[in-house]
């Protein structure tokens, strides 16, 4: 154990001096022996490395969310190259290198957090052995020892005996108790966490075996918490519970304020984004405007969501503009169509609307009532009788300009002869 632990003397060192910094200002509060001022310095403690640690988390984040988008085409090389592992494994390091992933960014925040989780622990057990570590001497050693936690000592464990947890002050049935709590709790918050995860902000559009993988890790996690935790002392429970809450309640803020395209979270977000912007007129905010302009540059590739978010808008006559801003539209009320394309615009075509057929039949007859153009009062029909002859109506009625000579001769008019009298067509009957 005394090898391992000086494997991490570069960071138990600086735990123990944080852990102790903080037990300065809560012992001057709740006294220095008292459960409250040890407890509340692991907690600060696990807050200042989450809070060093948000960088990795928002990378984390969009390791993820690239990683599902990648699921489709993974699963193309898997099924392509099912034969030829190498071939495989190569195609998947070219995927990540084109696209910029990396499959271990994902676990960037439980990778940086393990060194202070196992320095914490070598302390913690230090403080159950009566050994000084770090920056912690004999008073410091003294005052945490005699530090309980609801009952339970600060570096007692859930399997310890009933001799050893009697040296620090305590019973074994209040350490069983409160570490069993503990466990549970701690379980059932990497549970939650991990469910809201799958039930709320995965994109449904998309079935990948990373939904599986992630659906599988779910009950794997707090099974593993479960097992481990007894071995774990209380200091250490405390640590990891307030790791675990920190990540839930992380977890939820991502997901009402930066939910992942394509999920019911992303669906509930819009709704009520398109509440705000309606009611106020525009975007308030760098994370709504940052919003707004993705779902603009995306175009026809825009999901459901987000094309109920553009048609909702458009209702409103606001319009988004690339810039992630809202502006009032004075046009037309322009919808989005299933492929993203708008489908207002241009004024389309009106078609002229069908008449029934006895509309039709009188409209028809109203027509051939009344004379045309071509057909006067005053004038005979062509199934009128004429005594005229054909060539003597035409000029009659149509007075053509004079025309030379060679013209006349070499354009005869239809029907007649080129040289001599004309004979009309039907002569008339007496």
């Amino acid at each position: 154990m005394d090898t391992i632990a000086s494997l991490f003397s570069f960071i138990t060192t600086p735990v123990s001096w944080v852990i102790v910094q903080f037990h300065s200002v809560y012992g001057a509060i709740f006294g220095e022996d008292t459960g409250w001022a040890w407890g509340l310095s692991i907690v600060s403690l696990v807050i200042l490395i989450r809070i060093c640690l948000i960088p990795l988390f928002v990378k984390q984040i969009k390791a993820t969310r690239a990683m599902q988008t990648l699921q489709p085409e993974m699963k193309k090389i898997q099924e392509r190259y099912k034969n030829d592992k190498q071939r495989q494994s190569e195609e998947m390091m070219k995927l990540y290198k084109e696209t910029g992933t990396n499959p271990l960014s994902s676990c960037l925040p439980i990778l940086a957090q393990s060194p202070f989780f196992f320095a914490l622990y070598h302390v913690l057990n230090a403080i159950a052995t009566g050994k000084t570590i770090g920056v912690i001497n004999d008073d410091l050693l003294a005052s945490a020892r005699k530090a309980h936690i609801f009952g339970a000592p600060l570096a007692a464990k859930f399997t310890d005996s009933a001799d050893k947890v009697s040296q620090l002050g305590a019973t074994l049935m209040d350490v069983r108790v409160v570490t069993a709590v503990m466990i549970v709790l701690m379980s059932a918050s990497q549970f939650y966490t991990q469910r809201q995860l799958m039930t709320k902000n995965v994109d449904t559009t998309v079935k990948t075996p990373f939904m599986q993988q992630q659906k599988m890790l779910m009950y794997i996690f707090p099974v593993m918490f479960a097992v481990f935790g007894i071995n774990f002392p209380v200091g250490v429970l405390v640590y990891w519970l307030t790791t675990n809450v920190w990540t839930m309640g992380q977890q939820m803020y991502v997901i009402h304020n930066n939910p992942t395209p394509g999920s019911k979270a992303q669906a509930a977000y819009l709704d009520r984004l398109t509440k705000r912007v309606t009611q106020h007129g525009k975007v308030r905010g760098r994370g709504e405007k940052a919003i707004v302009k993705a779902i603009v540059a995306k175009g026809r590739d825009r999901n459901e969501h987000e094309r109920k978010f553009i048609n909702g808008l458009s209702k409103a006559n606001l319009a988004a503009q690339p810039d992630g801003t809202v502006i009032k539209s004075e046009g037309a009320v322009a919808t989005v169509t299933e492929d993203g394309t708008p489908a207002g615009g241009a004024p389309r075509r009106q078609q002229p609307k069908r008449q029934s057929k006895s509309r039709r039949q009188s409209g028809a007859q109203k027509h051939s009532d009344e004379p045309t153009s071509l057909q006067k009062s005053d004038e005979p029909t062509s199934l009128q009788k004429s005594d005229a002859p054909e060539d003597a109506k035409s000029a009659a009625a149509k007075k053509p300009a004079p025309k030379s000579a060679g013209q006349g001769r070499s354009k005869a008019q239809s029907g007649q002869r080129k040289g001599g009298p004309q004979r009309p067509k039907s002569p008339s009957k007496k």
